[in-house]
């Protein structure tokens, strides 16, 4: 005998999922060394559109000038891209043949 209640009854679980964000990919901005854009200028560069105070951007300056490369941050690739152009306008607007790179970390 079946009661009334019982028909189409059926018991589950509900379950909730989380939508799974994936962190955004990460750049390096780098600077390359050249024989001709002044080590002040580079100074300049860092403190205007890196935000470092002199110590840091004379510290990093100093190894793109001995190894030839030198990290200036690391963003998002909109930022880092931003970032890029920024500097190679700036650069060219001063005739300074500086170069200013991303790479994917």
């Amino acid at each position: 005998m079946r009661r009334a209640d019982d028909d189409d009854v059926r018991v589950g679980i509900s379950t909730k999922t989380k939508p799974k964000t994936k962190r955004p990919s990460l750049y390096r901005v780098l600077l390359l060394n050249d024989d001709y854009t002044p080590m002040e200028f580079v100074v300049h560069v860092l403190e205007q559109f890196f935000q470092k105070d002199r110590e840091d951007a004379t510290r990093i300056m100093l190894h793109v000038h001995q190894h030839g490369v030198g990290e200036c941050g690391v963003y998002t690739f909109e930022v880092a891209e931003t970032k890029v152009t920024q500097v190679m306008d700036f650069a060219r607007k001063h005739q300074h043949p500086l170069q200013c790179v991303m790479e994917k970390k």
